[in-house]
Parts: structure tokens; sequence; C-alpha cells
């Protein structure tokens, strides 16, 4: 093996009961991402600090041209990277300065003694993945360089957030209570009039695929015409697969494209399709960032897991991709998650990448309507095992400032001053009882899940920046400062806290009165 400088924060926790079962395939080849640190950081982190500003005068968002000009990857580094490469015989399949990455190709043997590790699969009672334990090691000409090493480890890294109703105990129950389309939806939010004429949602998907046809049947059935134009985008191989079982990943796929592609017709929904992987996940997300044919203005993200079972080097990347997006004046929209406070884990947890502070994390309510008018809105919680909003408190990212002063309150306790980052910022109808009519190969089902309200709150965003003639890019701060322009929800609760007046770790700042969150973004006259 390679002697080098072990890399702080490559070492990853083994899924838990994951046991080592022998040495990987020393043939296997595989691909893995070198993140590199980008050019001029000094200047750019004194940009992304000023999107977080109270008051302050925010500079206008980059050009893509401008960000690959003045922050991609220093050409020198990328050279380095390359030299390393050939030195362990590595190959450079693909290579992308203005995303500060470098895709390297090669086998377990190679990656092996290029990064001082020894690879081995590991078993646990819900599959097998390829692994290590401890730190990489780099050579020191690649240490200062190098942000992250992404895809040596293979575990599925996110899971999809929507539930579907009938599926067992609670939502069965309830089932007889109310369904709704996304168009009912953002009528009951009040959304501004529009299409999002113009603008192009990105959804991040890692696993199945849409069938058109159904799209086709779907928007029909809703009177939306013309319909949105849908495109797949493929990374790291991936592409449009449906599987054909709608309650795995198609589920996802359809519902996020269901929901954005109604509310906002008139804009383009690009759909990245990556393997589920830590590598995976960022390049699509920063191939969305980056892509200049199709210019997302809003990505939305429906898919995460426990903020504990990511490495610190990946929790860094994801954030400084998703600072790259304020930065380039794309807002983006996460899932906070569907298992509680918990996250799926004992005790409190977050979910990544809704606690990065520099995305619009999403949490779920359960919403029932009188004709044309919201009768009631709580937190959605159907109790254990059965489904519920996610929040908390984030244990890794600092206190943004726009949440200076705010409370978590626990079920049972006092509340507490927010120390770090709180989850999530805003919510919307979540609850597979009162969940969204979608169709799913070939299935009319009832969905839920806080994966349903990134796309609505995306939907909303594309409106408001066809209706103002520009993105409104990183949003948080200014609703915030606004937060009279959400439904503020005072009760319910996801476990381990509680919903009060004010912002809280279960709904966030609330739910939106769509024409006054255009308001406060900026757009004139809002319908």
């Amino acid at each position: 093996m390679a002697q080098g400088i072990s890399f702080p924060g490559s070492e990853r926790a083994p899924v838990p009961g994951a046991q080592a079962v022998g040495s990987a395939d020393p043939k296997e080849r595989f691909d893995v991402s070198v993140i590199l640190k980008r050019r001029a950081a000094g200047a750019f982190a004194e940009r992304a600090a000023n999107l977080h500003a109270k008051g302050a005068a925010r500079r206008p968002s980059l050009s893509r041209a401008d960000y690959a000009r003045q922050f991609g990857a220093n050409p020198e580094d990328l050279a380095a990277v390359r030299e390393f490469a050939a030195s362990h015989g590595l190959s450079v399949k693909e290579e992308h300065g203005v995303r500060r990455t470098v895709i390297l190709s090669g086998t377990v043997a190679q990656f092996d003694e290029a990064f001082g590790i020894d690879l081995k699969r590991f078993e646990h009672p819900n599959g097998s993945y390829r692994g290590w334990s401890g730190p990489i090691r780099l050579p020191k000409e690649l240490h200062g360089i190098v942000e992250s090493v992404l895809g040596l480890d293979n575990r599925p890294q996110a899971k999809p957030h929507f539930r579907v109703r009938g599926g067992g105990g609670a939502s069965v129950a309830r089932a007889a209570s109310a369904s709704f389309t996304p168009l009912q939806v953002a009528s009951l939010y009040g959304f501004p009039a529009g299409s999002g004429g113009g603008e192009t949602i990105a959804l991040v998907e890692l696993g199945g695929g849409f069938v058109a046809s159904d799209l086709s049947t779907y928007f029909s059935g809703l009177g939306v015409s013309p319909q949105p134009t849908v495109l797949a985008v493929g990374v790291d191989g991936a592409a449009n697969a449906p599987t054909g079982q709608a309650s795995g990943p198609d589920g996802e796929v359809m519902l996020d494209i269901e929901v954005a592609g109604s509310i906002a017709p008139g804009a383009k929904i690009a759909v990245y399709f990556a393997p589920n992987t830590d590598a995976g996940f960022l390049d699509a997300i920063t191939t969305a960032i980056h892509d200049a044919t199709n210019a997302p203005s809003v990505i939305s993200i429906s898919w995460g897991g426990p903020e504990s079972s990511w490495s610190a080097q990946a929790l860094t990347s994801f954030d400084q991709a998703f600072q790259e997006a304020g930065a380039l004046g794309i807002t983006v929209c996460t899932a906070a998650g569907d298992n509680g406070s918990g996250d799926g884990l004992s005790g409190d947890h977050v979910d990544f990448p809704s606690s990065s502070p520099h995305v619009l994390a999403c949490g779920g309510t359960t919403l029932t309507s009188s004709g044309s008018s919201i009768a009631r809105e709580s937190t959605w919680n159907d109790g254990p095992g059965e489904g519920a909003t996610g929040g908390g408190v984030s244990t890794t990212f600092a206190l943004p400032s726009w949440q200076d002063g705010l409370s978590a309150k626990k079920t049972a306790g006092k509340a507490a001053a927010l120390a770090l980052r709180g989850v999530p910022d805003v919510a919307g109808d979540a609850d597979p009882a009162t969940g969204y009519g979608v169709r799913v190969d070939g299935q009319n089902l009832v969905f839920g899940g806080t994966s349903a309200v990134a796309p609505l709150w995306a939907s909303l965003v594309a409106r408001i920046n066809a209706l103002r003639g520009g993105a409104v890019g990183f949003v948080n701060p200014t609703l915030y400062a606004h937060a009279t322009a959400l439904n503020d929800i005072t009760q319910g609760n996801n476990g381990d806290f509680t919903a009060t007046a004010g912002w809280d770790a279960c709904t966030g700042l609330g739910s939106p009165k769509g024409a006054a969150v255009a308001a406060a973004l900026g757009t004139p006259a809002a319908p």
C-alpha cells in the first residue's frame, strides 16, 4: 500500500450490524470522485457569508461563467490529481474543473494501493456493501488541495422520503379522511398565479425512473395543458430506469415530477439520475448546479439519511455545493425526513442534506380543508413506525444567523436555545392520510411524506421566479425575517420535539401563504 498522510474526516463507521466477511474482489472495477478545493476560497467564503447576513445589501448572483472563471478548481490541482492517478495505474474517466471533480476509474487493488486502505465486503441484515475501516491516506502533494474522496464505499447513502397511503397502521385507519391533487394543495396555500414559464426545476433521484405515458395520463387528468417538458439527465452511468415497483424508487421519481410539474407546468423538469452512493448523490447535485444547458433555478431533493450516517468529508462537500448553489442564485429545497425526531435511529437525529444551513429544509403537516380554505393544520405524526415529520437540531452545522435567538421545545421538558442549526425551515402537507393523488407504474395511489413538500416548495419558487423575472436564490434569511408570510403550526409533535408559536423543530416557520411568500421575496404585485 502507498504510504501517505492520514486524511481527516474520511473515516466511515460501518452500517449498524454490519460485519466484514472478507476482502473485496481485487479485480472489481469502479469509479471514485475526487473533489478539490476551490480557487479563491477566501473570497468565495466571504460571498457565501453575505448570503446569510440579516438586512445586508446582498450581492447579485454569480453567472455560471463567472463562477467557473473565479472559483472552479485550480488547473495545477487538476494536474496533480492526474499525475497521482497515473502513478497508481488509475485512469481519469471525467474531469470537471467547474465542479471541482475528477472521476477516477480503477480496480479494488489499485484503489487499495493508491489510498492506503484495505477494501472489504461488509454484510448486514439488509444487504452488503464495499467499505473499509479507518482514514484514507493521501500523498503529501494532494494534502491541502483535496476536499473529499467519495465512492470507495458503495453502501446506499440515502432513502426516499415518501409514504404510500394504505401501507398499514395509522395510514389505513385514516385513509378515508382526504386526499388532494397538487393543484388543490397549491390553491389551499394561496400560491400566486402562474406556470413557472421559462424556469427549470431540477429533481435529484437515486434510482427508479418515470414512464412518459403515465405522466401524460396524469397531467391530462388534471387538465394541465400544455404539459410540462420532462427530461432525464444521466450522471455517473445512471439513467431513467423504471422498476415497475410503485412502492420503490419509481414512487419517489413520479411523486416529484407530478407535484412539481402540475403546479409549475411551464417550467422544464430536469431529472438527474445518479447511483445511490455518496459520490453519485454529490455528482448529481453538482451536475445540476453547474448545468449551463438546462440552467435550473431551483433544485428539489427528496432523498436523505441521518446526519450521523455520513462521513465528515461528505458533509463538507455537500454543504460546499449548496453554498455554490446559493451564490449562483439557485434555491435548494430538501425533504426533512419521515421518521420523526429520531430519523429512524435511537435518540434525536436530523436528516441530511436538510441539516445543511444552505438549503430550505421542508417538514411535514397534516392538512384538512373546508371548501377552498384550510380548516386545520398540525404537525404530521401518525405514531411510532407509521411516519412523522423529521426535525431537530444538528450536531454538525453551526447556528445560522437567521436562527439566532430561536429555541427548540422538547415534548417533555423545557425549550432550549438553539446552539446549532435547527431543522426544518418550513413545512407543507405530508401526511399520507391527507396526501397527494399520484400515478405510478400504471396505478393511481395516494402518497405522503416530506418527499412531497420539497417539490411543492420548489414549484412555488419556480412560479415566483417567473413572476419576478429573476431567481430568488437563497431564501432562508428573507423567510425568517418575514415569518408572517407562513401559517404558524402550533399543534402536535414529531416525537421528542413539540410545535409551538413561532419556529419549532417540527414544522419550522410553518406552511406557505403563497402570495405573501412571493411578496416577501420581492415579486411585484403578486397575484
